[in-house]
């Protein structure tokens, strides 16, 4: 598994950090362009996945690091914090929420038409199931998603509406 060492960063703008090329050459190499991240700030650790692109200006790469992510870990633009970059193996690019994956399993109409979206699509579901913080709602959402699927809805804003 490929494994980087850690490695100091800092926000290039608002929303974006610099990853060094021979830090992520070994990922592209293989064909990453999703990695699973660390990123260390005095006592805080967060992991997330991210997708890693070429800099349009540099050999160098980039990624999105939102505020969400800076705030979790308590981070400011002119602040520097250490990243470790780890080879994404989960199946979508994000960990499935169990909630979400049990409901999948039990329907089995409803996995089929998730399995049959975009890698992209998927993780947008797998996001908007994960920002749910109480257990039931998660279970809530994913049974009102499998209902969307096998009536046909495949429009993102609508998947998580009731429909009549």
């Amino acid at each position: 598994m490929l494994k980087s060492e850690r490695f100091e960063v800092g926000l290039l703008d608002k929303y974006h950090l610099y990853i060094p090329q021979h830090i992520f050459e070994p990922f592209a190499a293989a064909r990453h362009s999703r990695v699973k991240v660390q990123a260390f700030y005095k006592d805080a650790m967060i992991e997330l996945y991210a997708a890693v692109s070429k800099d349009k200006n540099s050999d160098d790469y980039v990624m999105m690091f939102s505020k969400r992510y800076q705030k979790a870990l308590g981070v400011f633009q002119n602040d520097y914090f250490e990243l470790q970059l780890v080879e994404d193996t989960s199946k979508y690019g994000v960990e499935m929420p169990e909630e979400l994956e049990a409901v999948l399993m039990s329907d089995a109409e409803a996995y089929a038409i998730f399995e049959g979206f975009t890698a992209g699509k998927q993780r947008s579901i797998i996001y908007t199931i994960i920002r749910v913080k109480n257990p039931q709602l998660r279970v809530d959402r994913a049974l009102l998603l499998c209902d969307n699927l096998k009536r046909g809805v495949t429009d993102p804003m609508l998947l998580f509406k009731q429909q009549f």
